[in-house]
């Protein structure tokens, strides 16, 4: 997608940016590049993960069973109010989820409004109520064997998963998810970036809107 017609998109504050992709595809990457770029002070930065149903009513076989790669998985009614209020420059009370027991912590982290809002996650753009809050859509596009290679890396060194409750996960579930619901979702994008984080001339096209559009307004955050 060229610039101008990413002009075209959203140009008020606050700036609501979302960016979806596959799991592995470099989503955090490029949301990490945008704060770092823009500021931390001028963006509320906010993961789908956060928003995972709470299973605590469930005993830990059946959490560990259940499929976190389906929209239904995500309390998107709640991510929905949230965004809603942050956009209307109101405080919001984000859930924390323990990814160890598959469960919601009980205190919340309160977060304040600020003129960038960014939200990552897998199933973004695949959630209607969600995907027509944002001004800018972007989806991370990265080929399938190096999203599973990440996928595993981490989940068993951060989740304390194993090499084959991941590969399991995986084939029953995230890769059928994922060309049901996530690959789909990219026909909404504004903006698609191969290969992640690490293409800077994509990467740039996204900051460089945002500056233009903080530069444009009185907002008193900016």
């Amino acid at each position: 997608m060229n610039a101008p017609d990413l002009e075209n998109r959203g140009s008020t504050l606050p700036l609501c940016i979302g960016v979806a992709g596959g799991t592995g595809s470099g989503k955090t990457t490029v949301a990490h590049a945008i704060v770092e770029q823009i500021g931390a002070s001028r963006i509320v930065a906010i993961t789908q993960d956060r928003y995972y149903k709470d299973l605590s009513h469930l005993p830990l076989v059946g959490r560990t069973r259940r499929n976190f790669d389906h929209p239904e998985a995500i309390e998107s009614g709640l991510l929905e109010q949230h965004l809603k209020q942050l956009k209307a420059s109101q405080p919001a009370d984000l859930p924390l989820y323990d990814f160890s027991r598959h469960v919601r912590l009980p205190e919340c982290e309160r977060v304040q409004p600020r003129p960038v809002i960014l939200v990552e996650g897998i199933l973004i753009l695949a959630l209607t109520e969600i995907r027509d809050i944002f001004d800018v859509k972007v989806f991370v596009d990265t080929d399938s064997d190096i999203r599973f290679i990440r996928r595993l890396s981490r989940d068993m060194s951060q989740r304390g998963r194993t090499l084959e409750s991941v590969v399991q996960q995986y084939q029953e579930t995230v890769r059928p998810m994922h060309l049901e619901f996530v690959e789909p979702s990219r026909r909404w994008a504004d903006v698609i970036i191969p290969e992640g984080g690490f293409n800077t001339v994509a990467l740039s096209l996204v900051i460089s809107h945002i500056e233009k559009t903080l530069a444009a307004s009185n907002h008193p955050n900016v």
